[in-house]
């Protein structure tokens, strides 16, 4: 084997590294803000999803499953604002999957917190949340993250968000992983949503 092959053979796929997190969990370590109840969660414990989210990454023309042009476009700036970096991850490709293959009550959840944001955006700031400049966006998710009627809807995007993101080597790397071990806990998930 030359040493292509070696590095090759040394990278591992996003199913391997999802896998060696879950059996972390099961040892008492603690996912980055997802809680098990969140539909994500399953998901990430389907090698055959992971295996085909691998295969969208490479995709050069990809378009969205589940969602419009306009919807996958403001997840990904959501996304991006909610934990800045994770658009090299491909978070709204993965998450477009999972939702694809998800139970119609939760595909409405997601479409309706979604849009929820998308009327928060429009009526505090007369814009689509993608056309908002930073603080206008880190304003609103403030707000959505602190207000009760719509801690819901933050949450559930969060949660989505961070279990696309998080089960990506770029997300885990972030965290410090190197591939040799499972954390315990994330103590830089506190850093990364600035939430508890």
């Amino acid at each position: 084997m030359g040493n292509g092959d070696d590095a090759v053979s040394r990278k591992l796929s996003r199913r391997e590294m999802v896998e060696k997190l879950l059996s972390g969990m099961a040892a008492g370590a603690a996912w980055p803000m997802l809680a098990s109840a969140h539909p994500v969660y399953e998901h990430l414990k389907s090698g055959e999803m992971l295996d085909q989210a691998a295969q969208l990454s490479k995709t050069a023309d990809w378009s969205p499953l589940f969602l419009s042009a306009v919807q996958n476009a403001e997840l990904a700036a959501l996304a991006e604002s909610m934990v800045p970096g994770v658009t090299k991850a491909g978070v709204n490709r993965f998450i477009d999957l999972l939702l694809s293959v998800e139970t119609s009550v939760h595909q409405e959840k997601f479409r309706a917190s979604l849009a929820a944001i998308e009327e928060g955006a429009k009526a505090g700031f007369g814009r689509q949340f993608s056309a908002l400049n930073a603080t206008e966006r880190e304003s609103l998710l403030s707000t959505f993250a602190e207000a009760t009627a719509n801690r819901e809807h933050f949450e559930n995007l969060k949660g989505w968000i961070s279990g696309a993101y998080y089960s990506s080597e770029v997300g885990m790397r972030e965290l410090g992983w190197d591939g040799n071990y499972a954390f315990a806990s994330y103590p830089e998930c506190e850093r990364a949503f600035g939430t508890n």
